[in-house]
């Protein structure tokens, strides 16, 4: 049985435990309120980035050259681009768990492609590092806080490959923001640009060619899907460690207990026993 003195060493390890877990859990959260707004305001734009698409490419559709756009170009998928976007840190339950078996998953479904890798964040770096898979390209420090112009240079690094024919799809793997405790694995592919269809009719008046401006739209559409995924990643990730630091400190709250009655009990015993072994000397000095 452990003594008292190594029962309250460890009760005192489990409560500094306690704090760092609980300091964690509200540096998410503040964390977490910034990204979120984050999030909120960029949905409303690429949604109406997508119909705006969907309106232009319409009004080009008989036009030769929308089939001729390089981004547009549907070709068998024999060589896959898979950006795969995970975080720097741990300590965020399944986050990166989940992430790394959705590619593993998407390169067992894709047998006869060669897929190569662009990873962002630390955690799907050092995996596939250690496994030797084909990776083009790596971004540390970006995950946690996206930058547009950082995200922007993955997206046309992708589009200048997808263009010169070195690859033939491009899919982006990341986990969405949904609330606080809900995050979704989410496989999405941006290249070729699928264009969105219109749900209604909109005459537009156009200053130049719609077909130029459809050209202009097309990279900017693909930047947007990239940054989007990024900060869908940030807010899901500062969601995921909020939760698991709540957890954690629940649980460090729950052991303390356990330790704290486990101490009494050792302590009573020890009481006990020198009551008898007193009451013993006692009742033989008679």
């Amino acid at each position: 049985m452990p003594s008292l003195i190594d029962i309250r060493r460890r009760i005192r390890s489990v409560k500094n435990t306690q704090q760092i877990t609980r300091a964690m859990k509200m540096v998410s959260a503040a964390k977490l309120r910034r990204a979120q707004d984050r999030v909120i305001a960029a949905r409303p734009y690429a949604e109406l980035l997508r119909t705006v698409l969907g309106n232009v490419a319409a009004a080009v559709a008989g036009d030769e050259r929308l089939a001729q756009n390089p981004l547009l170009a549907q070709r068998e998928e024999k060589r896959i681009l898979l950006v795969l976007i995970t975080a720097d840190k741990g300590l965020a339950g399944a986050f990166n768990t989940n992430l790394i078996k959705g590619g593993i998953r998407f390169v067992a479904e894709h047998p006869g492609a060669s897929v190569s890798l662009e990873l962002v964040g630390r955690k799907g770096r050092d995996f596939f590092r250690k496994r030797d898979a084909r990776i083009s390209g790596e971004y540390l420090n970006l995950a946690a806080k996206p930058a547009f112009e950082e995200t922007a240079v993955i997206a046309r690094k992708a589009m200048e490959l997808f263009r010169k024919e070195e690859i033939d799809s491009v899919y982006i793997i990341f986990n969405a923001f949904k609330s606080v405790v809900s995050q979704k694995l989410t496989v999405t592919r941006v290249l070729p640009v699928e264009v969105p269809q219109r749900s209604e009719n909109v005459d537009y008046i156009f200053e130049q060619p719609p077909a130029g401006m459809l050209e202009e739209m097309l990279p900017r559409y693909v930047e947007l899907e990239f940054f989007r995924a990024l900060l869908e990643s940030a807010a899901a990730e500062h969601a995921a460690r909020m939760t698991a630091m709540e957890a954690a400190t629940s649980n460090a709250i729950d052991m303390i207990d356990r330790l704290t009655l486990f101490m009494n009990r050792v302590r009573q015993a020890s009481i006990t026993k020198e009551i008898i072994e007193v009451v013993s000397g006692a009742a033989a000095a008679e």
